[in-house]
C-alpha cells in the first residue's frame, strides 16, 4: 500500500490493513475535518483511532493538525467506506464505529446514495468485535428514523445508547455547525449481539 506523509492510501489497493486486535480500536468513518477524531484520541490516548475518509484534502488538513498537536494514536486511511468495511479491515478488528452526520440525501430520488443500508449494516458485523458498537448521529429526523428501522430489522444488533455515554461531550465539526444554527443532532448506539461473524460472499 502507498503512503502520502502519514496517510495510508487504500483506494484501489486490494490488501488487508492489519491491526492489533488486542488494542481497543475505534473507527471514525467519514472523519471529515477530524474534530471528533482529535478530541477522541486526546481523551483516550491508550486507544487506536482509525480516521477514514475518501477526500484526500480533508485528510491532509487533519494530518497537519495531528502533527502540530503531537497526537500519536491516530491512523489516517484514505478509502471509501464500502471497501474498508467489506474487505480491507480484518474480521473482528474494531470495538466501535462512529458514523457521524453523513449526507442524508433527503430527496426520495437520491436515497439510494445513503451510506447506511441494510447491506452496509450487515457488513459492519464482520469487522466488529464481539459486543462491538455502532454509533450513529444525524441532524435529519427522517434519516434517523430510517436507520432505526434498518437496525431494528437486524437481530444481530441491540440498541444500547449507554454505550456512547463516555463520549457524550465530544462533538464532530458538523455537529458544532448545526448546533450553532440552533439545530439538534440525535445520537444512538447499537451493540453487536450475534456470535456469528458475517463474511463477504
Amino acid at each position: 500500500m502507498k503512503k502520502i506523509g502519514d496517510i495510508f492510501i487504500l483506494t484501489d489497493c486490494y490488501c488487508r490493513y492489519e491491526t492489533d486486535k488486542a488494542v481497543f480500536r475505534e473507527l471514525d468513518l467519514g472523519c471529515g475535518k477530524g474534530g471528533f477524531t482529535r478530541e477522541l484520541s486526546s481523551r483516550y490516548p491508550e486507544r487506536r483511532i482509525l480516521a477514514a475518509d475518501v477526500m484526500i484534502g480533508r485528510l491532509r488538513r487533519l494530518e497537519k493538525r495531528i502533527r502540530a498537536s503531537g497526537i500519536s494514536n491516530i491512523e489516517l486511511l484514505r478509502i471509501d467506506a464500502w471497501n474498508l468495511i467489506g474487505y480491507t479491515l480484518p474480521d473482528e478488528s474494531v470495538d466501535r464505529i462512529h458514523i457521524l452526520c453523513p449526507d442524508p440525501w433527503p430527496k426520495a430520488k437520491h436515497r439510494q446514495y445513503r451510506l447506511l443500508s441494510s447491506e452496509f449494516i450487515g457488513r459492519m458485523l464482520r469487522i466488529l468485535k464481539k459486543n462491538g458498537t455502532v454509533h450513529f448521529a444525524t441532524d435529519d429526523r427522517c434519516y434517523f428514523e430510517s436507520v432505526e428501522k434498518l437496525f431494528g430489522c437486524n437481530s444481530s444488533y441491540k440498541r444500547e445508547d449507554s454505550l456512547i455515554s463516555d463520549i457524550a461531550l465530544i462533538r464532530s465539526d458538523f455537529e458544532k455547525k448545526w448546533e450553532s444554527k440552533g439545530a439538534g443532532v440525535t445520537h444512538a448506539a447499537w451493540r453487536r449481539v450475534s456470535g456469528e461473524k458475517h463474511h463477504n460472499r
